[in-house]
């Protein structure tokens, strides 16, 4: 594959993207750095946060967007004023598990560019993929087209989470599977709030209206600071056990390489 975590540690993460290695802040890596400094200060671009977004330094003439290979599909890697560079690799794990389900339809709220949206449509699915930017939905279906996708049955839609969901209910809509990746905060294509503290469990009751009779998963993953995966595995839990399905939770990690040192990634609840 064209990604590796090379390394971690005093609060930042090494990773080589293809032919290019970018150092990033990551508030997760307390411990201590594996290589040394001159290794970290060889890295191709380092992202300075400042406020919200912050600013990349190029020690190389670094492309705005380049393409690379991860889990049997292409992705392009373009570095963003908010540290993103459109790839989440630990969420492979959950990109495997959706795959195996054998749902016929999926939705996929919060799709960002795409990843999980690929691996079900790939895995024969057809997929509805919601987010509120504009860019990330058009940088989603750029990495189907990039990855033999582009005629797969998947619909890209910019729009609100908490607003298409409710259209939907109104339609009679059913889905066999329901993904959930909901930032912590955020606004949608109409300047909607969201607030994954007052929203998300509201969001959740609505996606248990979407099922089939006889679906096939509901997945949410999250990256808010403060909460557990316990927490969202109570969330789904009455949709779990309409249904009849064990509920499973846990941390999503990347190994670094040549070790087996695990970078915490985001929390994961699952029921199928």
């Amino acid at each position: 594959m064209d990604y590796e975590l090379l390394d971690s540690g005093e609060g930042e993460k090494l990773e080589r993207f293809g032919e290019y290695v970018l150092c990033r802040p990551d508030p997760q890596a307390l411990w201590e750095r594996r290589l040394p400094v001159s290794v970290w200060d060889a890295c191709d671009a380092r992202f300075e946060r400042k406020g919200e977004k912050g600013q990349w330094h190029s020690s190389t003439e670094l492309p705005k967007e380049w393409e690379i290979q991860y889990g049997g599909f292409t992705f392009l890697i373009k570095p963003t004023s908010f540290k993103h560079v459109g790839l989440f690799p630990e969420q492979i794990e959950n990109w495997d598990w959706v795959a195996a389900r054998g749902a016929k339809s999926v939705l996929n709220l919060f799709g960002y560019t795409g990843g999980a949206t690929l691996a079900a449509a790939k895995a024969g699915a057809s997929v509805t993929h919601i987010d509120a930017s504009k860019t990330a939905v058009e940088w989603g279906r750029k990495n189907a087209e990039l990855s033999g996708l582009a005629t797969a049955p998947v619909r890209w839609i910019v729009e609100d989470a908490m607003r298409f969901v409710d259209r939907e209910l109104k339609r009679g809509t059913k889905y066999d599977g329901i993904i959930l990746d909901p930032p912590s905060f955020g606004h949608g294509p109409n300047d909607e709030l969201w607030k994954i503290e007052e929203d998300l469990i509201p969001l959740v009751k609505k996606c248990g209206g979407l099922l089939t009779e006889k679906p096939s998963f509901i997945l949410l993953n999250g990256y808010a600071e403060g909460y557990s995966h316990i927490a969202f595995q109570n969330i789904i839990a009455p949709i779990a056990n309409l249904h009849g399905w064990a509920v499973e939770g846990g941390e999503l990690t990347i190994q670094e390489k040549d070790s087996t040192r695990l970078l915490p990634a985001g929390i994961y609840a699952r029921a199928s």
